[in-house]
């Protein structure tokens, strides 16, 4: 072929390929879905990362994938969110797993459990260390497909009208928490409730828990649990991180083309390290304001975090016996764990402890 055949013939081939683009988009299939929250829109960093997650869906697919954030009560209460996606009433969700341990304790490794994985622990574990695959089935059984979403990192350990100086002070004391830290708190006297965010703050005004915890500083001073209690707690050991997921009805996510499912996926992944690098950046000031307007922070005595931590594997044992699965993953999970603490201790903590050190003097 002469060199000005062969020129001709590329630019007609670029001019079929750029008449043939506008019906190759034409033809990809448009959809449409809903995707309700437990998170009020109050809370700009968790219902925030909810409508990221949706608009990025949009945004990689131009448009032709798109699923619309509704905030709790709009579609279903906050705590129904699995339930719906299950049953298929709306095709996704976005909610932490731990509110439904009553349906399946192994749910909670899907967000947290006490003194368990950090963010990246837990991210690692779940796209790493097998995680995903051991959940998959525990989903499943819900109807749902879940893929991780956020991260709240570590968090606070609550608000309480008086100071808790030892164990005894934790008898009787009716504390909001979600999770399975109600039930280790539960065997050392206190009574758990769960709340929904939106219910937190009248159920502490008017005395119904007298104390409760959240999640850490810039949603706390957002939910105004400064104006009704005074002592500020730390760490939450019951959540040294907490992943959302987006929870996708199984037969939405097995119609999905798989360019839609690697756009959601990729979303997500987006959504986990989009609402840690939030939280990371506001908490620091708004520690500094509630400091500030009288608020009192303090640790929890040792003594307590050390009897939490007995009850919490007292809890696990409990929780094994009854139920194989939950014995399994936690088997798998509790090495892989004592796997990052070896390692962080070694790396991250001694150079948070060496900077702490070094800044000191």
């Amino acid at each position: 072929m002469d060199r000005r055949r062969f020129i001709a013939s590329g630019a007609a081939g670029a001019a079929v390929a750029t008449v043939a683009a506008p019906h190759v988009a034409s033809a990809q299939p448009r959809v449409r879905w809903r995707c309700p929250g437990s998170f009020p829109k109050s809370l700009d960093t968790l219902y925030g990362t909810q409508e990221h997650i949706c608009r990025r869906v949009g945004e990689i697919t131009d448009g032709a994938f798109q699923i619309q954030p509704f905030a709790p009560g709009e579609v279903v209460p906050a705590l129904q969110v699995l339930d719906a996606a299950g049953q298929g009433s709306v095709e996704c969700g976005y909610t932490a797993p731990y509110y439904y341990n009553g349906k399946d304790p192994s749910l909670a490794f899907g967000s947290v459990v006490p003194f368990g994985l950090n963010a990246r622990q837990q991210f690692a574990w779940w796209h790493n260390g097998g995680g995903a695959d051991l959940m998959a089935p525990v989903f499943r059984d819900q109807g749902v497909h879940a893929i991780l979403a956020g991260n709240t990192g570590a968090q606070m350990g609550g608000w309480f009208r008086k100071e808790i100086k030892s164990v005894d002070d934790l008898r009787g004391l009716k504390f909001r928490i979600a999770g399975y830290a109600g039930d280790v708190l539960q065997k050392l006297g206190a009574v758990a409730q769960q709340l929904a965010g939106p219910d937190i703050y009248p159920a502490l005004e008017r005395g119904v828990v007298d104390g409760a915890e959240w999640v850490g500083p810039y949603d706390d001073e957002k939910l105004g649990f400064q104006r009704v209690a005074q002592f500020y707690y730390y760490p939450g050991w019951w959540e040294p991180s907490a992943s959302l997921a987006m929870v996708v009805n199984l037969r939405a996510w097995e119609g999905l083309p798989a360019q839609f499912k690697a756009a959601l996926d990729t979303a997500c992944h987006e959504g986990y390290s989009y609402m840690m690098g939030r939280y990371d950046a506001q908490n620091p000031p708004a520690l500094r304001r509630l400091i500030a307007a009288g608020t009192q922070l303090r640790p929890f005595p040792r003594d307590v975090i050390a009897a939490c931590y007995r009850a919490t594997q007292e809890l696990y044992a409990e929780l094994g016996a009854r139920n194989a699965r939950f014995k399994e993953i936690h088997a798998q999970w509790d090495r892989f764990r004592l796997d990052q603490q070896t390692w962080f201790r070694v790396v991250e903590d001694s150079f948070a402890n060496s900077m702490a050190q070094v800044q000191a003097r």
